[in-house]
């Protein structure tokens, strides 16, 4: 079992940055494929971003690709979101979650098992 924190999120304005951490629980986070969703008020979840288990595969959503970057660092369980040239549409809940049982990088939300309570990032035009 593996429990999830993210952090970094908070206001900021169209065209900044931000960087999010999701810090992971356990000695096996290696083993776990991780994902970032996000949720606006209204919306449902929906993929963003994700990483195979050495960090080797990435996946990105059309509405985020050229501007996010994930990445993880197994040696401080952690994956980040780097989060550039965000605009107003990027305003939601940024959610991680990991999955030990899914080999490659999945855009559901039911193929994960674990996750994060949420941090809420908002984009001001």
């Amino acid at each position: 079992q593996v429990q999830l924190v993210e952090s970094g999120g908070g206001l900021v304005q169209a065209g900044g940055s931000l960087r999010l951490s999701c810090a992971a629980s356990g000695r096996t986070f290696s083993s776990y494929t991780v994902g970032w969703f996000r949720q606006a008020p209204g919306k449902e979840r929906e993929f963003v971003a994700g990483i195979s288990r050495s960090g080797g595969s990435k996946l990105y959503a059309d509405s985020v690709k050229g501007r996010f970057t994930i990445s993880r660092d197994n040696a401080k369980n952690t994956v980040y979101l780097q989060m550039n040239s965000l605009n107003p549409e990027d305003t939601a809940v940024y959610y991680c979650a990991a999955s030990f049982r899914i080999a490659t990088i999945q855009l559901m939300v039911r193929s994960y098992d674990y996750w994060g309570q949420g941090t809420q990032v908002t984009v001001s035009s």
